[in-house]
């Protein structure tokens, strides 16, 4: 995700923005987690958003984006000048890979989140960013969740890790139900959601691949990043290891601020596999005392893993 003011847009019509939307509040007011896309909602700003960000990307896909990533976009026909309508994105990545594109109100729990990409569904968000904040975003929008994440959808491999993570979640869930001390059912819940939190972020979100072109960007956040996907690979600033599962899962980060800490994989295969020596940790209990700091734990996913183990 961008961090700095870099360009702005003017505008007045609301629209699908981010943070002034009322077709949102009034979803999340009623407890609707997934809901429809107003496709007739987006203001002429919001598709300029969408175009200004998009453009502005292709050369920074183009230089620094993995292979796959670029495949997608073409598979997808995203159209640079309009907010896409999440139907027609599922329309050509459902018959690639199984997975759709599932519009939500808001944040969605941790199990939530992860049992949807087990089941080949992806929450993804409707708003898009103001003009005035192309950016830097705290939270996720249409286009770093369609832009940013979808492309790698369309690619098996990658799509089928995706499945085998949020697995790892039904595992852990699973697991930690038969813990009768609520402490320590809370506390191992804690520390396991914590390390698959951080896996997720250093792999999927902020992910750099070691191909034969030199070193790519995977991650989503990198992606959907003007700014950062370039620092991400060549800034001296960076440090980039090969990634190690215990260093991962103990790695805690911030989103506030460009990643000054990159993990590498070799290949999607790898990547694979490193979600299958995941599961493997959950099981082996290896995941029950992470480190502390950040990311803080959420009261919603510590229930939405909770609710998990009781159904």
């Amino acid at each position: 995700m961008p961090r700095t003011s870099e360009g702005t847009l003017t505008g007045s019509a609301p629209g699908l923005t981010t943070g002034l939307t009322p077709f949102i509040e009034q979803a999340r007011n009623q407890g609707q987690l997934y809901i429809r896309q107003p496709w007739q909602f987006y203001s002429d700003d919001n598709h300029r958003a969408w175009r200004t960000l998009y453009e502005r990307m292709v050369p920074r896909w183009e230089k620094y984006a993995n292979e796959r990533f670029l495949e997608g976009l073409a598979a997808l026909s995203l159209s640079p000048d309009r907010v896409p309508k999440l139907e027609d994105v599922n329309r050509f990545l459902s018959p690639l890979t199984g997975f759709r594109a599932r519009a939500v109100s808001g944040y969605v729990p941790a199990y939530v989140f992860f049992d949807c990409l087990r089941n080949r569904q992806f929450p993804t968000t409707i708003t898009i960013r103001s003009g005035g904040k192309l950016d830097y975003l705290p939270e996720p929008d249409i286009f770093h969740d369609i832009a940013g994440h979808v492309p790698m959808h369309t690619d098996q491999a990658f799509a089928d890790t995706l499945v085998r993570f949020g697995q790892c979640a039904r595992t852990a869930a699973e697991i930690v139900a038969g813990i009768r001390n609520p402490e320590v059912r809370v506390q191992r819940m804690t520390s396991i959601i914590r390390g698959m939190a951080r896996f997720f972020w250093f792999t999927v979100e902020f992910g750099l691949m070691r191909t034969g072109l030199g070193l790519r960007a995977y991650g989503s956040g990198l992606l959907s990043s003007f700014g950062e996907i370039e620092y991400a690979i060549t800034s001296p600033d960076v440090q980039r290891y090969p990634i190690r599962m215990e260093w991962v899962i103990n790695q805690c980060f911030e989103i506030d601020h460009y990643q000054p800490l990159l993990f590498v994989v070799s290949g999607f295969d790898h990547l694979y596999s490193l979600a299958d020596e995941l599961e493997h940790w959950v099981r082996t209990g290896r995941l029950d005392n992470t480190a502390p700091g950040e990311p803080g734990i959420r009261e919603a996913d510590l229930s939405s893993f909770l609710q998990a183990t009781l159904s």
